[in-house]
């Protein structure tokens, strides 16, 4: 079964086009990354995903997620299989509640626990931490966790609801190498046995090795969408990225460097 599956789509915002013929499709089992400039279009395609925005009218457009098809489903029960991880959303959560407060929390979809806490929603939350690495910060208050930690926190405030889609939305942003590493060898564990995953990035190095495809988009418009290492090439990533690249692949991640100097 397709995970989502997105045809003949363009979105139009102040008279500028946004996206532009965007047709996609992600199968069950597969793990994508979303790679591409500032601006390019990356959190666009995610927003008309989760059903926040629409492709312009009088198109063919067509969107389905998890098996269901926009303009016949409910969008607020499809967004609870849905967990969208964006560093918009650390933003929101109160500094003083606690790890497992939040962790806990992401079960109800709210910014707080209005709701009753069964013991099974505790043991589901703690095993949810260690299998995050972060099972000694449960009664840390979240306001004094790392930005490591924090993006931690949110992963596992998504697993909570139990997500068939897991979207990463830049995690890795503000992380220093050591943090960044952590994280990544986190996500890398969650992709054996957790949900289908997007990974946003414009940072090729980040694209570790348990996701199996790639999808480069630039001004708009997908230039290439497959397997990743048929993607993450030399020619893909120069014309999507603006410069003139060059891929080297070590331990199943792609790391890139510029061919030549730009000049000033």
């Amino acid at each position: 079964m397709s995970i989502i599956h997105v045809q003949n789509v363009n979105y139009r915002r102040d008279g500028r086009d946004i996206l532009t013929d965007i047709s996609w499709k992600m199968e069950e089992g597969q793990h994508w990354a979303f790679i591409g400039l500032n601006g390019a279009g990356k959190t666009t395609l995610l927003k008309m995903i989760n059903g926040y925005i629409w492709p312009v009218a009088g198109t063919e457009a067509s969107i389905e997620v998890l098996g269901k098809t926009f303009g016949s489903v409910d969008l607020r029960e499809l967004r609870k299989s849905i967990g969208w991880v964006s560093s918009s959303l650390a933003d929101s959560l109160s500094p003083s509640h606690t790890v497992s407060q939040l962790v806990i929390s992401g079960k109800f979809a709210t910014l707080g626990i209005y709701d009753e806490v069964t013991e099974q929603d505790e043991a589901k939350a703690a095993s949810i931490m260690e299998d995050m690495g972060i099972q000694h910060l449960t009664d840390r208050p979240f306001g004094v966790c790392s930005q490591g930690e924090r993006q931690k926190v949110l992963i596992s405030r998504a697993l909570m609801a139990s997500p068939r889609l897991l979207i990463l939305d830049e995690p890795c942003t503000g992380l220093d190498i050591y943090s960044r590493e952590k994280l990544l060898a986190a996500i890398e564990k969650l992709g054996v046995n957790g949900p289908s995953m997007i990974y946003v990035t414009h940072h090729i190095e980040e694209v570790c090795s348990v996701f199996t495809h790639a999808l480069v988009i630039h001004d708009g418009r997908i230039i290439a969408a497959g397997p990743k290492e048929e993607v993450i090439s030399d020619e893909i990533l120069s014309r999507g990225l603006g410069l003139p690249l060059e891929v080297q692949w070590k331990l199943g991640r792609a790391w890139v460097q510029l061919k030549e100097g730009i000049p000033l």
